[in-house]
């Protein structure tokens, strides 16, 4: 018996179906967290990060108390020195 050999074309129609066959099987993707938790989680780190830095750039660096930071009389008064007129 001999076997058809195929066109060029006809291969490529084939090979173009067995793509699109283990494409589809690809496609299903299940995420293990959710988008509004990875943004929540983003958030809690920005916020972690934000705050360790202040507490080593003002007791580490600048040589103040660390639980001066999260008083609000620093940050008033760190404000007026930066909007502090010449």
């Amino acid at each position: 018996m001999e076997e058809k050999q195929l066109t060029r074309q006809e291969y490529r129609q084939q090979e173009k179906k067995a793509e699109k066959a283990q494409n589809t099987k690809e496609r299903i993707r299940i995420r293990l967290l959710p988008i509004w938790l990875r943004l929540v989680i983003v958030c809690v780190l920005i916020t972690i990060c934000v705050l360790s830095g202040a507490v080593v750039g003002y007791s580490v660096i600048g040589g103040g108390e660390v639980s001066d930071v999260f008083k609000t009389s620093t940050w008033t008064h760190i404000v007026d020195l930066v909007n502090k007129d010449l």
